[in-house]
């Protein structure tokens, strides 16, 4: 028999490098040339391909702030440079991707599709060796990945190819396969995956989390019926649902007719939402919330707050909430900078005024509500005080103690925390909007030492799925069943908060929660207060956990940038130029290193290019993007445009799709307000 590499790209012309798998990712002995009739025959081949397609799949941290600093680009979080999306113009078509960077690549699809394709045969016949229930564990870890790894693509582009099996390097099944079906199927695809991982696989109860499991997959399943069943609500009748006005899938012979599954939009629209509810309920009746002790633990004799140390443990496994996380090991190399960047700025990630602003106070009550109690944000000290409690311990505070437990080495830990390092524009130390989280980071100073940080990356846990339900069956009902309001109730009493969400509903305003929150609109449209408060919990509950995007994006809710709506959003921190402005750390210091009385801060003033700090005329707070004024394209504000809300496809994606390599005949076809022309602008 002919030995090949099992693990070969799919190289053909068309779509390149689509429908592709790669051996950078199992690193096997012998390598390269295995019979394919002698591998995948048993457990353990099972086990080492699925571990090998973890850590490219599932989500991890980075070199920076890791997870915490996923949401810099939204209204959370900015960092000390703004994404190009924000500006007219700079996003574009592109005339072809790096294999790399392609975000069309369906190589781990092929890999997953590789491995089901071999692997259920021989599991149908029996003829697999090893332990029945590990067999089946693997094989459902596979459908995972792949509805994982499917739901990034379908994110991405909407209406997206179904490949089930991997594609002969031949022209004619490879762009047949190119055929783009709709979102919704897409999304009724990834939950039958989902439905088969949840089949065949264990419960991670009692064991140590690290291997995907049923509740893992029920809570992915949540997330996406969710993110399709509330995609299709707001942006239904627009050309990016199925059968919409001007919907580019109209344009191909093989979506000609389309009718939705259920009959009507809306009636897709409450299939998904069910979907979410039903996936929601069965994590969340089974889960316990961890304790959130509400204080910040600040000596080595003090009680821990289990809350927060979850988030930067070494071992995750003994919490109840977590569902899955990725471990980290100094000893093999595999680590992070988390810990070191949580010990300064975030990495030069900052909190936005108006993620501070949403949290509510702990009598329920929002900020600008008449008795809340708030005591103004003139001092960080004072932003902390008597609020929402997932405020008040993760928002780092000048003169707290960041490391409790010394150690040898760590030499990046901060002891103390300062007062803001806004004068210092480099990202491993200075602070962008002043506002800093505690979120991921350690007490433990051997945790400190530079990008050998090795605490836990928590991956997926519980409470979203409480928070899926809420929001789910809301959009469903128009009301919240008992179910909800229970869950509800948990979250806030574990945040310190008054339970009785109808007293915070009540004091609502939507006109002045529209001021610093994108999610306050849908399809540029104010939503009303009870919607609005779920939303708020999830965004409180998820900060710094990289889920804004996601959701603003499936509500819609960038619209608000359109000029008829907020408008042009310019993002900022705290509030520098009422009191923190007079503190020492902005004093100078002269050569022996003493403080003096003359300022460090050179205001933004007339494109001045020596500025260090934006203008306390333009604000009495930070704005990150008011500093340097040349060459700066966000000055007036992030903008945003129609099209954005999908990426395009590049030209020579859909020309490959082509049998004769015209745009005109390609299977693909261009996502809307996209041009088909490369270093194209959108369109609206």
């Amino acid at each position: 028999m002919k030995q090949i590499n099992i693990f070969k790209y799919v190289t053909g012309a068309a779509l390149i490098a689509v429908f592709s798998a790669c051996n950078d990712f199992l690193d096997q002995e012998p390598q390269a040339t295995i019979s394919p009739d002698k591998y995948l025959v048993e457990e353990s081949q099972l086990a080492s391909y699925a571990n090998g397609l973890y850590k490219d799949i599932l989500p991890g941290h980075s070199y920076g702030y890791g997870i915490f600093g996923e949401d810099k680009d939204t209204d959370n979080q900015a960092s000390f440079n703004y994404n190009d999306r924000y500006i007219s113009g700079q996003w574009k078509t592109k005339q072809s991707q790096k294999m790399d960077d392609d975000p069309y690549r369906f190589k781990f699809i092929y890999s997953c599709n590789y491995f089901l394709e071999n692997v259920l045969p021989r599991y149908n016949g029996k003829t697999l060796s090893g332990d029945e229930t590990k067999i089946r564990q693997y094989i459902g870890e596979i459908y995972f990945l792949r509805a994982h790894e499917y739901f990034k693509r379908y994110q991405m582009f909407g209406d997206f190819p179904i490949v089930r099996n991997t594609v002969p390097d031949q022209m004619e099944p490879l762009i047949e396969a190119s055929k783009r079906s709709p979102r919704n199927e897409v999304a009724r695809f990834i939950l039958s995956d989902l439905d088969s991982a949840i089949m065949l696989m264990g419960s991670g109860k009692g064991t140590d989390k690290t291997r995907i499991n049923k509740e893992t997959a029920l809570l992915l399943k949540s997330r996406v019926a969710l993110f399709e069943g509330t995609w299709l609500k707001y942006f239904k009748n627009t050309a990016f649902v199925p059968n919409g006005p001007e919907w580019p899938g109209k344009s191909k012979d093989y979506n000609a007719g389309y009718q939705f599954p259920t009959g009507d939009i809306d009636k897709e629209i409450n299939y998904f939402l069910t979907q979410s509810m039903e996936a929601s309920k069965a994590v969340g009746d089974e889960i316990t919330l961890v304790e959130n002790t509400g204080l910040v633990q600040q000596s080595a004799v003090e009680a821990a707050n289990p809350y927060m140390d979850m988030f930067s443990a070494e071992n995750m496994s003994g919490y109840s909430e977590v569902l899955l996380w990725r471990p980290y090991s100094k000893a093999l190399g595999v680590t992070h900078n988390v810990v070191t960047a949580g010990q300064h700025g975030n990495y030069g990630i900052g909190l936005t005024r108006g993620m501070v602003e949403g949290f509510l106070m702990a009598n329920g009550l929002p900020i600008y509500s008449p008795n809340s109690g708030y005591q103004g944000d003139e001092t960080i000290a004072d932003v902390r005080k008597e609020r929402d409690s997932r405020l008040s311990i993760f928002l780092k505070e000048p003169g707290q103690k960041n490391i409790l437990f010394e150690a040898a080495g760590g030499d990046m830990a901060v002891p103390v925390e300062p007062y803001p390092v806004i004068l210092n524009s480099n990202a491993e130390k200075g602070y962008s909007t002043g506002y800093a989280l505690r979120k991921g980071g350690s007490y433990e100073q051997k945790q400190c030492d530079n990008t050998q940080n090795y605490t836990g990356a928590l991956a997926f846990r519980g409470t979203e799925a409480l928070l899926n339900y809420m929001e789910a069956c809301y959009e469903r009902d128009g009301a919240l069943d008992g179910t909800a309001q229970s869950y509800w109730r948990q979250i806030r009493e574990r945040s310190h908060i008054d339970p009785d969400y109808n007293k915070t509903i009540g004091a609502t305003d939507m006109t002045k929660e529209a001021l610093n929150d994108w999610g306050a609109y849908s399809a540029g449209q104010l939503i009303d207060p009870t919607l609005y408060n779920i939303r708020r919990e999830r965004r409180c509950e998820f900060i710094g956990e990289g889920r804004r995007q996601d959701d603003l994006i499936r509500w819609r809710s960038f619209d608000a940038l359109f000029p008829e709506n907020m408008g042009r959003y310019i993002p900022e921190g705290v509030n520098f130029w009422t009191e923190m402005y007079k503190n020492e750390a902005y004093l100078k210091k002269n050569e022996a290193g003493e403080i003096t009385t003359e300022s460090a801060l050179i205001e933004q003033k007339d494109g001045l290019p020596s500025a260090n700090i934006s203008n306390r005329n333009d604000s009495k707070y930070i704005r990150p993007y008011h500093v340097v004024k040349e060459n700066n394209e966000v000055w007036d504000g992030y903008q945003w445009k129609k099209a954005y809300y999908l990426q395009p496809y590049s030209i020579l994606e859909l020309t490959l799709a082509s049998p004769d390599g015209q745009l005109e005949t390609s299977n693909l076809y261009q996502n809307p307000y996209w041009p088909t022309v490369a270093s194209g602008t959108a369109l609206e």
